[in-house]
């Protein structure tokens, strides 16, 4: 063999080997799979096309010169998830720990840069112990970069992050600044800073996993958007959420071929309870409107009084935001709004129709939620909706009281199609506050002010507890039967399919962070 070829060989070899056999089997003996065996598993057989396998680290100092590795530490590369090209980065936990040093900073940077060129997504496979402490300040440079590009990236080409290891320090910020998060249980976390830190500091007694497990981000946080159970069912994920996005914000999603029946799903004609005050659960309607089995839920276990993720309607993928009255009766709180602005803003970047499912009574009270700034995370679900372009329809299945009306896709916040079943309650407030307040005096010098009230109650009901009076000035577009439904929104999203808004001229807007 020619030893140019064979030096060639014997070099990605070593590559592929990365810290080589004891360290893949400790890797193995996790429960984890190595970088290259999650990029084989994600992208389609044989597409993957690797760039910086013989790169190198620069570090002498600290005896850094005899641990050199091919690729160091980081996988980088392009290929294809069902047909589409997409780029990725998967950092190997078998070399320094995946720790992150200014070579490896540079390859990912490359990745991203290209990603934003040609248009496509890029994917990051995370499984590291932070920066390389041996590079000092060039390692932090790296982050820096790495950052700066998830920014210019940011509502340009889709981010996906991967948690499948520890993720600690500066590496968080890359994942947070990306679309979406999704954390592997039990075998990697976030925090910024770690256990023995926070002892040190606030002297808490807490575990890696109770600091910043999957769980606890899934939940308590909202910092990871869903979680998977292992390696395999995280890539499988990934490659569901890639379905529904376009390659890029130039691009709109790819619609599945579907043929179109009657459409009417008699089912939702009993979705909505008799008593006003009784839950019902929001998912039985979304799953009553969208193509069968396809929702795709995001942040499941946040906030868990909105409901928000991606559905096809006839082939069309939309973006749902949708109040729960099976929690807290669906109210605004601050979490919530926050988690579904967020949802608003990425849909909208990347050109995903909107549908909004309104049963809202109105924005959480107390002192918890004012002290903790409601008024400008409320706004911030606001603004996102006033903001956004693409093609938006609400419905209004019951209760629509107060300013959540208004931000819930409301016609006056630039909704173009705004439809109401006959069970909608379209009011400043529900008829028995209402009602305390109007007839105070009448109800206060009563006989029996418990009957007096209960009769103003009804006839405050009688008169505004409908969706008529807003149908009258034409914020509702059409009060409609639950069973035609779907059929009406197919028709309404495949007119605004060629929706186009000319923006005011600005750099950007200031939303209310």
């Amino acid at each position: 063999m020619d030893p140019k070829i064979k030096k060639l060989q014997e070099r990605i070899a070593l590559a592929h080997l990365g810290g080589g056999e004891k360290r893949i089997a400790k890797q193995h003996a996790k429960k984890k799979l190595t970088a290259r065996e999650r990029i084989d598993y994600l992208l389609d057989e044989g597409s993957f096309e690797e760039m910086g396998i013989l790169v190198t680290h620069r570090t002498t100092d600290f005896g850094m010169e005899k641990e050199v590795y091919f690729g160091d530490g980081v996988v980088t590369g392009y290929g294809t998830i069902e047909g589409r090209l997409v780029y990725v980065y998967a950092q190997d936990f078998t070399v320094f720990g995946g720790a992150l040093s200014e070579t490896h900073a540079e390859k990912i940077c490359k990745v991203m840069d290209l990603a934003m060129k040609v248009g496509a997504p890029v994917i990051g496979l995370n499984d590291s112990g932070g920066a390389r402490i041996q590079e000092g300040v060039r390692s932090l440079g790296g982050y820096a970069d790495i950052f700066y590009r998830n920014v210019q990236s940011s509502g340009v080409v889709p981010q996906i992050s991967a948690i499948m290891g520890p993720c600690a320090g500066g590496a968080v910020y890359s994942p947070a600044m990306t679309d979406f998060t999704i954390m592997v249980e039990e075998t990697s976390y976030m925090f910024v800073t770690g256990p023995n830190v926070v002892k040190t500091v606030t002297n808490e007694e807490v575990t890696a996993e109770e600091l910043g497990g999957a769980s606890t981000h899934a939940v308590k946080s909202g910092v990871a958007h869903r979680t998977a159970a292992n390696d395999i069912a995280c890539m499988e994920d990934i490659k569901k959420l890639l379905s529904y996005l376009p390659q890029s914000n130039r691009e709109k999603p790819a619609r599945l071929p579907y043929e179109l029946h009657d459409e009417v799903r008699e089912e939702l004609t009993d979705v909505i309870p008799d008593n006003p005050n009784k839950p019902y659960d929001m998912h039985n309607v979304i799953n009553g409107i969208i193509d069968k089995d396809s929702f795709y839920e995001i942040h499941e276990d946040y906030a868990e009084n909105i409901i928000v993720g991606f559905a096809r309607l006839a082939g069309r993928s939309i973006g749902i935001i949708a109040n729960q009255p099976m929690y807290l009766a669906g109210v605004l709180g601050v979490n919530s709004s926050v988690k579904a602005a967020r949802f608003v803003r990425f849909c909208d970047s990347f050109n995903i129709p909107m549908l909004v499912l309104e049963d809202v009574p109105g924005f959480l009270p107390g002192t918890d939620q004012e002290w903790n700034g409601i008024i400008v995370h409320g706004s911030k679900l606001l603004y996102a909706f006033c903001e956004a372009t693409v093609p938006r329809v609400t419905v209004i299945t019951r209760k629509a009281y107060g300013g959540a009306y208004d931000v819930m896709n409301s016609k006056h916040i630039g909704a173009d199609f705004n439809f109401a079943w006959p069970t909608a309650e379209i009011a400043v407030m529900g008829a028995k506050g209402a009602s305390e307040i109007i007839f105070r005096k009448e109800i206060a010098s009563a006989e029996d002010p418990a009957k007096k009230l209960a009769e103003k109650e009804a006839e405050y009901a009688e008169k505004f507890a409908d969706p008529y009076s807003a149908a009258r000035r034409g914020f509702i577009d059409e009060v409609i039967l639950p069973k035609n439904t779907r059929r009406k929104l197919i028709k309404a999203f495949s007119m605004l399919e060629n929706k186009e808004v000319a923006a005011p001229k600005r750099k950007h807007g200031n939303i209310p962070l």
